[in-house]
């Protein structure tokens, strides 16, 4: 059973009752049904942690002390690590290189880039788009990151721009100065890639409707014939995220938004996805796990890897995310682990067909293994968007659940989705709290 969140209760109020809290020793439940208490301590974990970055790790630049206290019970005096860790991020502002240099400077500890998921990171197993010219959105390294992914024909907001200089004209200040059509040729733009939040959104936003509205060719007029419209991949949806300021901040989520009713304005159409990635995507969580398992395989570690603890800040990504793919694995799950066992875990295998929000045949199935924990768990951390001191007057019995549900358009809400199975005050904590559970005490 999961400790109900005091106040998100009004939320979940709306839709069915709260339960009843279990007995439980200081907030914390006891061991996991099928192991007791008292048997002999594991020394090999059969479990991986899922970490989220922002609010767990640090707040904007600033580190949060309980991080390198966490960090310093997953690592020997090797610097080894005891436990399979990835960090799952919803950043996509740099490569997963820089975003794990960073993390061993924060943490004191050796990271690699194979422990790093970047929101964009399951884009490498969408090779149908890798040879076509696709436009990318966000900021940081853009080109760098689409490169290192596997496109070979990336082109930036900036780049179309300079190209198509009449197309953008909110900021007057930016206007050329010559009004005249450019005669530079351009390439179809076959699809169109969001890594995140970009600096100019009037830029970004004007830009991207001129694509999908020319079926990949801005700059000339809008055409009919223009739905279906070019694909759309999108990386990070979280709506907000938190940084040094007292509130949190616009994410990509926003941005997303924004695209999708100027969108629906112009042409009275929905904008469809082709595929939505980052949390709290299931292909995110199922990619995490690959890399989970690859970890355990690559330090020969035989115990099979059984639960996953993600650890995160936000009840509508980290927590909804991760309980998500839980009730994947426990309904869809079975035969894809029997599958996996009759290959000894190691023979990539067709995924089912029915990931949602992401389209059969597009080549990536047989990049990855099917799913094989039996249970992901969701354990909250109070040092980010999730703060219940600051998190002000619970909302009335009458207010419509759906009207505070953060998530993206596409996820629909279920109560059941934003309880966390545990609650604890930081991620040195969750360690803690992880390694009671697993009654786990490595050498």
């Amino acid at each position: 059973m999961r400790r109900a969140l005091p106040p998100l209760r009004a939320l979940l109020g709306a839709a069915r009752p709260p339960r009843p809290p279990a007995p439980r020793g200081q907030g914390m439940r006891g061991p996991p049904a099928g192991r007791s208490g008292h048997s002999a301590p594991r020394v090999l974990p059969s479990f991986g942690f899922l970490f989220d970055i922002d609010g767990v790790l640090v707040r904007g630049r600033t580190p949060i002390p309980a991080a390198r206290a966490a960090f310093g019970k997953l690592v020997n005096p090797q610097g080894q690590f005891l436990v399979p860790v990835v960090f799952v991020t919803n950043a996509g502002n740099c490569l997963r290189q820089k975003k794990a240099e960073q993390l061993s400077h924060l943490l004191g500890v050796p990271i690699s880039q194979e422990q790093v998921m970047m929101s964009h990171s399951p884009l490498r197993m969408f090779k149908r788009y890798h040879k076509k010219c696709v436009l990318v959105s966000g900021q940081g390294p853009l080109l760098d990151i689409a490169r290192d992914l596997g496109f070979c024909q990336p082109i930036t907001i900036d780049t179309l721009r300079e190209k198509r200089p009449l197309l953008d004209a909110v900021d007057h200040d930016r206007r050329p100065n010559v009004l005249s059509p450019s005669a530079v040729e351009l390439p179809k733009i076959e699809a169109v890639v969001l890594f995140g939040e970009p600096v100019r959104w009037e830029t970004s936003l004007q830009l991207i409707i001129d694509v999908l509205l020319t079926s990949g060719y801005p700059g000339n007029p809008y055409g009919q014939e223009s739905y279906p419209h070019i694909p759309v991949l999108a990386c990070n949806m979280d709506l907000m995220w938190v940084a040094e300021a007292q509130s949190p901040r616009f994410g990509h989520g926003t941005f997303m938004v924004c695209l999708e009713n100027i969108y629906k304005k112009i042409t009275g159409r929905d904008l469809k996805y082709e595929a939505l990635m980052g949390k709290p995507s299931r292909l995110t969580y199922q990619y995490a796990e690959h890399l989970i398992r690859a970890q355990a395989l690559q330090r020969s570690w035989e115990q099979p890897i059984q639960t996953l603890y993600a650890v995160g800040d936000n009840v509508m990504t980290d927590v909804y995310g991760a309980n998500l793919y839980n009730r994947y694995l426990q309904q869809s799950c079975p035969r894809a682990r029997l599958q996996a066992k009759a290959a000894a875990g190691t023979a990539p295998a067709q995924l089912p067909q029915h990931i949602q929000h992401i389209q059969p045949g597009l080549g990536w199935d047989s990049e990855l293994a099917p799913a094989a924990a039996a249970r992901c768990r969701s354990v909250l951390v109070c040092t980010g968007v999730y703060d219940p001191p600051s998190e002000g007057a619970v909302p009335s019995r009458d207010s419509v659940a759906e009207n505070v549900f953060h998530g993206h358009r596409d996820f629909s809400f279920d109560p059941a989705l934003v309880e966390p199975d545990h609650i604890v005050p930081d991620v040195d904590a969750a360690v803690d709290l992880v390694f009671q559970l697993e009654n786990f005490a490595p050498r």
